[in-house]
């Protein structure tokens, strides 16, 4: 038995010679592989759905899209304390002055229950603030009485989607009103001093949606029209022709006219969607008159 070893030895090693070559080669030509990428894979790029600038991703490295944003309407933001201070005279002031002489508009009556008038008359007068009486802000100029803001407002029938455009700032009561219920509102002062106070008030206040500029009323505001409403708060003797241009069709205006030492109307006036404009008289108002070019026209 011991004879036989050397020829099994023999044997063994003739056999297993192939073997290891063929394991060798298929080991050496996988490394290959691995190292040069396969031609289905330099392909890839070349697909008509891909981007020539961008690999090719598969589900795995594809990179995720993002959420829509959630739209932003930062229109109002009423964290100042003024909003929380003289809530029952502000009450009581809708209830008496306002609402009980005829004006039913809810969403001008929140309005008139929100803003709080205090932070827009002079310090010396506050205990005045929500009193139905127009009161002086300085520079010859007044704050309307608040049955009058009302009464106006709810005239123009400004909506959620309103563009507003406010000839007279004066302390910016009338345009908080309005941005209470408004998308948008511009409102003008050709008093440079009273438009920068409003805009600092209205912007400390959270006022996002106003917009103040000083200039001339006269003129409106081009860039930003047409507008859905229009509410002038100093008296002329007639309607301005560019703010009839940039009020919208189906828009309206509202206005005292006549003279600014006399009689004075508050009008309404519409435009219908042919551009035809009719007037309408509602009752008689004393405002202060409408400065810059009007006045030379007169």
């Amino acid at each position: 038995m011991t004879a036989n070893h050397p020829k099994s030895a023999k044997n063994w090693t003739y056999v297993s010679v192939p073997v290891l070559i063929l394991l060798l080669f298929t080991v050496i030509f996988t490394a290959k592989s691995l190292k040069e990428p396969s031609s289905k894979a330099v392909l890839a790029s070349e697909s008509k759905n891909a981007d020539t600038n961008e690999p090719p991703t598969d589900a795995n490295t594809r990179p995720k899209q993002k959420a829509p944003e959630e739209k932003e309407t930062p229109r109002l933001k009423r964290t100042h304390p003024a909003f929380s201070q003289h809530n029952k005279e502000r009450m009581r002031m809708v209830a008496r002055q306002i609402q009980a002489r005829g004006v039913e508009d809810p969403n001008v009556l929140n309005s008139l229950h929100t803003v709080p008038r205090h932070a827009f008359v002079l310090p010396s007068d506050l205990r005045r603030a929500y009193s139905d009486q127009p009161l002086s802000i300085g520079l010859g100029q007044t704050i309307s009485q608040p049955y009058i803001v009302g009464y106006m407002t709810e005239a123009l029938k400004v909506g959620a989607e309103s563009k507003v455009l406010e000839i007279g700032t004066g302390s910016g009561y009338q345009a908080a009103v309005c941005a209470e219920i408004a998308q948008e509102v511009y409102t003008i002062e050709i008093l440079e001093e009273l438009a920068k106070s409003a805009q600092e008030r209205l912007k400390e206040l959270g006022y996002r949606n106003v917009s103040v500029k000083a200039a001339d009323g006269y003129f409106g505001w081009k860039e930003k029209a047409p507008f859905d409403a229009i509410i002038v708060t100093c008296a002329a003797g007639f309607v301005p022709p560019p703010l009839i241009e940039q009020l919208k069709p189906n828009g309206k205006m509202i206005l005292p006219l006549g003279s600014p030492f006399g009689a004075q109307t508050l009008v309404l006036i519409t435009k219908d969607d042919k551009g035809k404009v009719q007037s309408k008289q509602l009752l008689p108002v004393r405002f202060v008159p409408m400065l810059g070019r009007v006045s030379k026209d007169e």
